[in-house]
């Protein structure tokens, strides 16, 4: 069994019922102001792509998509990892510009995750693009974007802890930033999950931003895909999460490669090959607008502002029979 972290003498202030209600509350409370902050309009997603169409999340690179055939296609293709690609590509075929965006609800399976607290088989989440000019493509603009994000969830949190005062606050709007390069020189003897435990213990809510290149080390603090978000440009949402003792990861985002980061975060990753699939060679050609996006965990959110002690509380997915034991006997109710 996975790492599972069962919390002293929990017992969440929701019962089943409440809890349902929450999560509704949650979910629409949230998606109504992001939409409003970002200026983005709902659309529908697929759950499955073409395989030939690169269009696919590869995540970390080592995990593998769910993929079947399409018996009147005659086709291959893939659930999907996120919408990370497909989302770019969509704002070029809706013709979405000067500075709209769009979001939808991603549903997709990641078969290798390793289950514990945090994680499961079921992802759920609003994954979102925005269109920005050039000179946007800055570390500025990231920034105010992640702030508006958090004001959204900020907001969220006060509605809900107005139809349960109960509940514990977890999320501040004073954001802390910092790069992977200044949390490994302020941390060099911690692996990168420790660095972000300690950075969040201090700061509570954190933004960790260049998420996929080498540090000086020559390790890199985490895995990104080469050829979705720039790595200098890009960040994960952190916030400190007692009951768990740990960081506890919200939402990761960026902004998205060009033509030039595209080809050289490519070749740093090994993978030029990719760079002739369709999606890629729109990119490379100008054909694609320059974005802004991210993904937003529903039921992550769900789980931190419900105070929940297990993700499986807020959502229905599969777990071990050894860990629904232990999740029984300490008072934590998987759905």
């Amino acid at each position: 069994m996975s790492k599972l972290i069962l919390p002293e003498n929990y017992d969440n202030p929701l019962s089943y019922l409440d809890s349902e209600i929450a999560i509704k509350i949650v979910k629409d409370q949230f998606e109504k102001r992001l939409a409003d902050c970002l200026n983005l309009v709902r659309v529908s997603a697929p759950l499955y792509v073409s395989k030939k169409s690169g269009l696919n999340d590869d995540l970390n690179g080592v995990e593998r998509p769910v993929s079947f055939e399409i018996k009147d296609l005659d086709e291959q293709v893939e659930v999907v990892h996120s919408l990370a690609k497909w989302k770019r590509a969509a704002l070029n075929r809706y013709d979405l510009r000067g500075f709209q965006g769009l979001y939808t609800d991603m549903n997709a399976i990641r078969r290798d995750e390793e289950l514990d607290n945090l994680h499961s088989v079921y992802v759920d989440q609003w994954d979102w693009e925005k269109v920005i000019s050039r000179e946007d493509r800055n570390l500025d603009t990231l920034k105010e974007t992640v702030l508006k994000i958090v004001k959204a969830i900020v907001q969220t949190q006060t509605i809900l802890r107005y139809a349960y005062p109960q509940l514990k606050p977890m999320v501040s709007n004073n954001v802390f930033f910092i790069t992977t390069q200044q949390l490994e020189d302020l941390y060099p003897d911690l692996a990168p999950k420790e660095r972000e435990d300690a950075i969040c213990r201090k700061h509570s809510t954190v933004f960790l931003m260049q998420i996929g290149d080498r540090l000086k080390s020559g390790q890199r603090h985490d895995g990104r895909a080469p050829d979705y978000d720039d790595w200098q440009l890009n960040g994960d949402l952190l916030v400190y999460y007692p009951l768990l003792d740990r960081s506890f990861e919200l939402s990761s985002m960026g902004i998205r490669v060009d033509e030039k980061s595209l080809v050289s975060q490519c070749e740093k990753a090994h993978a030029s090959e990719r760079l002739h699939y369709p999606f890629h060679q729109q990119i490379l050609e100008g054909k694609l607008p320059l974005t802004i996006g991210g993904g937003i965990g529903q039921s992550r959110l769900c789980m931190l502002l419900l105070n929940k002690a297990h993700i499986g509380e807020v959502q229905v997915s599969m777990w071990s029979e050894e860990m629904r034991k232990k999740c029984k006997e300490n008072k934590i109710n998987l759905l």
